[in-house]
């Protein structure tokens, strides 16, 4: 019998054996996983440190009036290592050092790196942020830039972990771990960064009397998140054993350009190239929202010190949120909340719309800023939806793709799947931070040839003592674009994601394929590896339906 023969019988054999799984699935239960859980929630948490640190700093960049929407729009490029992490999955999946464990051949070193990384910064930072001229932006965003590609890699260590550290009838709890670990950590950092950094926040509610400075600086901080990052990574290091990967059932053992091409064979897969279509186009319904509503609020007026106070508040709820609405997000149907919850910041698009063409007319008393209590009530009250139903939609997303993900290639398949939703949010939200300026349209109050669009043609304006009056403001027509986009997006693809909810993990499934066995079985006769073969593809290589 020959090779191909030889293959087609044992495809056929698979074929007959291997049955949909989509029933099979054992309830959640936690007993003997909550210490796997809290260190899950741990590990989390310390990701969302770095990530909470640059999504502050353009709410502390707006404050300084020699920062522009393109410097912004700059920024926003920090982000993106989240988004481009699908690049180097493949070698965190592939290169690690067997005694020392799989994940913690890569966890231990880039979070002694990432310590390593903020006591750098410890050393720089009143350099490039200085209080009274510019922010050196490049070298802002090249250090953010690191910290977060070392936290992207953190991510894809820790998902890939999470699919082995917990039992596999729990795995829909690491999306829990994830959404409320991230919120803790971003939680610390608004609360640290932001808010006891600040002078006016430190008199206002932490001092007896006014003082100088916040209560901490932005260099001591930094210096504490190193020393912290390095004890907690030496302890993990030290008490927590990770399990021998090759003692799982379902373990396969591929090298770099195996893992590469497997991101290739996911890809073919039609339905996760359908789920791809979806993710990158599912959060342009919110972009304009999204990235410019706050930095609006504050060019309004508003203080950046009680927005911030505000957000913190919302984290608290935020961290909440995730272990409500577990039940729902662990079962076998968590894309429902997901899609309700778009309907809802559809609907909200328009909600912040209304209240920021308002706010300055709420908040502005005789040429001064005076904002009364309602207004903050009704700011809470947005603020709080705003936030809290992403959160609510990661934890579904997330819920779903540890349901879906192969666990024989975790890292990278969760990767994948991360990748292309975070890719979605980034250049939806650079493409709309950059069009601020573009969309934007000015008139000088007392010369209509004048259109402020130079620096030159603004001081001119300001010279002959008139105002760059603003014509079309660019949030208003993004959001108005944005939502239309959402709406239709959300008839195209509400019943296909319902569709992909009710598929068996056989369906999500990669084929592997060896053909080495083969091979070297008929050039050595040995007839046991050839009658071993057969078991061989059946334990890993199994047929999609």
């Amino acid at each position: 019998m020959t090779v191909p023969q030889l293959e087609d019988e044992v495809e056929n054999l698979t074929a007959v054996v291997v049955v949909d799984d989509s029933n099979s699935v054992e309830k959640p239960n936690l007993k003997g996983d909550w210490l796997n859980f809290f260190l899950l929630l741990l590990l989390y948490t310390m990701q969302g440190i770095p990530f909470g640190l640059a999504s502050a700093m353009p709410i502390i960049l707006q404050s300084n009036k020699n920062v522009s929407y393109n410097d912004q729009a700059l920024f926003s490029l920090v982000a993106w290592p989240d988004s481009l992490k699908l690049i180097w999955a493949p070698l965190v999946d592939s290169l690690y050092v067997q005694k020392m464990g799989r994940r913690k051949s890569w966890l231990i070193p880039v979070q002694y790196l990432m310590g390593a990384c903020f006591i750098y910064m410890a050393s720089n930072i009143d350099e490039w942020l200085p209080e009274t001229r510019k922010p050196d932006i490049l070298k802002l965003v090249s250090v953010f830039f690191f910290t977060n590609f070392l936290a992207s890699t953190l991510d894809i260590v820790v998902d890939g972990w999470s699919l082995t550290m917990l039992k596999k009838n729990n795995v829909g709890y690491a999306s829990t771990c994830n959404s409320t670990g991230l919120v803790m950590g971003m939680m610390m950092s608004y609360l640290f960064f932001v808010l006891l950094t600040s002078e006016d926040f430190s008199n206002k509610y932490l001092r007896i009397s006014p003082g100088v400075g916040g209560v901490f600086t932005l260099k001591s901080l930094f210096y504490v998140l190193g020393i912290l990052f390095m004890l907690i990574t030496t302890l993990i290091a030290i008490f927590k054993k990770e399990k021998d990967n090759r003692l799982e059932d379902d373990h396969v053992k591929l090298n770099i350009i195996q893992n590469y091409s497997l991101l290739w064979d996911i890809l073919k897969l039609p339905s996760i190239q359908i789920l791809a279509l979806t993710l990158l186009t599912a959060r342009i319904g919110f972009a304009a929202t999204d990235s410019l509503a706050v930095l609006k609020l504050i060019d309004a007026g508003v203080p950046k010190e009680n927005i911030m106070v505000i957000n913190t508040t919302i984290l608290v709820v935020k961290i909440t949120v995730p272990l409500v609405v577990a039940k729902y997000t662990s079962g076998p149907k968590p894309l429902n909340i997901y899609l309700t919850a778009t309907t809802i910041r559809l609907l909200w698009n328009i909600s912040f719309v209304v209240f920021i063409y308002y706010t300055p007319k709420l908040i502005t008393m005789n040429g001064f800023v005076n904002i009364p209590e309602y207004y903050y009530v009704l700011l809470v009250f947005i603020l709080s939806i705003h936030k809290i139903l992403p959160n609510i939609m990661a934890v579904s997303t997330l819920s779903f793709f540890s349901r879906i993900s192969d666990s024989r290639f975790g890292g990278t398949y969760m990767t994948l799947l991360n990748t292309l939703l975070n890719l979605g949010g980034a250049w939806s939200s650079s493409v709309a931070i950059g069009m601020v300026d573009v969309l934007t349209f000015k008139q000088c109050s007392l010369d209509n040839q004048n259109n402020c669009s130079t620096a030159n043609l603004k001081n001119m304006c300001n010279t002959n003592e008139g105002d760059c009056v603003v014509i079309v403001n660019a949030y208003y027509v993004e959001t108005t674009v944005c939502t239309i986009f959402g709406i239709v997006w959300f008839c195209i693809f509400r019943i296909i994601l319902k569709n992909f909810q009710t598929k068996g993990p056989s369906y999500w499934l990669v084929n592997i394929r060896r053909p080495s066995s083969f091979s070297y079985g008929l050039l050595t006769g040995d007839l046991k590896l050839l009658v071993l073969v057969p078991v061989t593809v059946l334990k890993y290589e199994k047929t999609r339906f």
